[in-house]
């Protein structure tokens, strides 16, 4: 199907599904929805055309919608292959959205997508991952000068865009919405932590409880898978090249140690780094018969699926998202095609954790808009005041209420004189 259709997805006849779904994400998003209401009065985005490059979910949905009640001009596809929702991805187009984007996508598919988005001259950009950024700078930098800003949702696309930074390659502003603490301690921590347990299990259908469970990183994301696979009775390991991360890791109980040994022991397996070839065929060969490895790091690059295709005598699809590979004489198991697991395996975070996440991506457009020309072309963190909004916003969400600083403590707090 081509662009001047304005969609391309899998299968139109899945909306009706994906609008069910959708109206449940909103029922668990009202944090974004509050902002949504205020959206439809105020049009701070009215006039400005805003391409999308994100995990196209359903809680991706309900940000898409809260855009265009700004007043925005929305196109949108995916950031993962292996991540969309094809119902979603249905229902968004029958209701006129420009989205190119499925499940399984090819690469050609992939990056023709891009320059889909691309095409519609967005002033803003919202990345997951930074392939829509990197894009725009490499092949289309005529379009740079009419962009006001962009927005980037992950650790990932930080890191990137940082090294764009330093090498004064970055030629728009950038803001690090992954950066809220909002985000990045909730998202990160609790979305990860239950997405990536929730695809390893879908994908495996194995017993947690009782296994050697490798995490490596201890970011905040590591944190987060390594919690939920405590709760579920593993013996954490945790693998890290930051001192301040390994030392995190072993006062939360874990055991420490380098990926080369805990290679030796491990029966799951799950990258959380935002690095490549974390897992490499050197490790895999150490690796026990029946080891599972799962990554939960933005690309598939994290695990070194490529050394280990060329040097395998077999490969086979044993599961939907799960491939045997014979090495030496043992079975090790790939999920997901090492891509996301939470997403390919499963369905991403939860919708409560991603309404804040997408609160920060919209308020980022809106103070983008608001001081258009007077941000300079650098990763940029948002204000606290609006993090604080949002944690606001939630707590309102969730029926919870707190303590104000009485007149007499503001003072206080402002003060040097009073000690003890």
């Amino acid at each position: 199907m081509d662009k001047g259709k304005f969609y391309e997805v899998k299968d139109i006849t899945l909306a009706d599904q994906g609008r069910k779904n959708l109206e449940l994400a909103e029922m668990h998003m009202s944090a974004l929805m509050e902002i949504k209401k205020r959206f439809e009065k105020e049009k701070p985005l009215k006039g400005l055309k805003i391409g999308l490059a994100l995990h196209v979910t359903k809680e991706t949905g309900i940000l898409v919608r809260t855009l265009i009640a700004g007043g925005a001009d929305v196109s949108i596809t995916g950031c993962n292959p292996l991540s969309t929702q094809d119902d979603v991805s249905a229902a968004l187009a029958e209701e006129g959205v420009k989205l190119w984007a499925y499940k399984g996508e090819t690469t050609e598919d992939y990056y023709r997508y891009l320059n889909y988005v691309i095409d519609t001259k967005p002033h803003i950009t919202i990345d997951d991952g930074c392939d829509l950024v990197s894009e725009i700078h490499v092949n289309h930098p005529d379009l740079i000068q009419d962009i006001i800003c962009g927005c980037e949702e992950t650790t990932t696309g930080i890191i990137r865009l940082k090294a764009m930074e330093k090498d004064n390659a970055l030629k728009y502003p950038m803001i690090a919405v992954n950066d809220n603490k909002t985000k990045h301690l909730l998202d990160n921590f609790y979305g990860t932590g239950q997405s990536s347990i929730d695809g390893i299990l879908r994908a495996t259908n194995i017993l947690i409880a009782g296994k050697t469970f490798v995490v490596c990183g201890y970011g905040s994301c590591g944190k987060g898978v390594s919690q939920r696979a405590s709760a579920f009775g593993a013996n954490v390991v945790v693998s890290e090249v930051d001192n301040f991360c390994a030392l995190q890791a072993a006062y939360d109980g874990h055991r420490v140690m380098p990926f080369e040994e805990a290679a030796e022991i491990g029966d799951i397996f799950c990258t959380v780094t935002g690095n490549k070839h974390v897992i490499r065929l050197e490790h895999m060969k150490k690796m026990k018969n029946g080891a599972i490895m799962a990554n939960s790091g933005h690309f598939d690059i994290e695990i070194n699926i490529k050394s280990l295709e060329e040097t395998a005598s077999s490969k086979r699809r044993v599961r939907p998202f799960m491939d045997e590979y014979v090495l030496d004489g043992k079975k090790l198991f790939i999920l997901g095609e090492g891509r996301l697991v939470n997403l390919s395996a499963a369905e991403g975070h939860p919708s409560e954790v991603m309404s804040t996440s997408f609160c920060g991506q919209a308020l980022a457009c809106e103070y983008g808009a608001k001081n258009k020309g007077k941000m300079q072309n650098e990763v940029i963190q948002l204000p606290e005041e609006i993090d604080d909004e949002i944690a606001g916003l939630q707590l309102t969400a969730m029926g919870l209420h707190i303590d104000e600083l009485t007149p007499e403590q503001i003072k206080y707090l402002s003060s040097w004189e009073e000690g003890t």
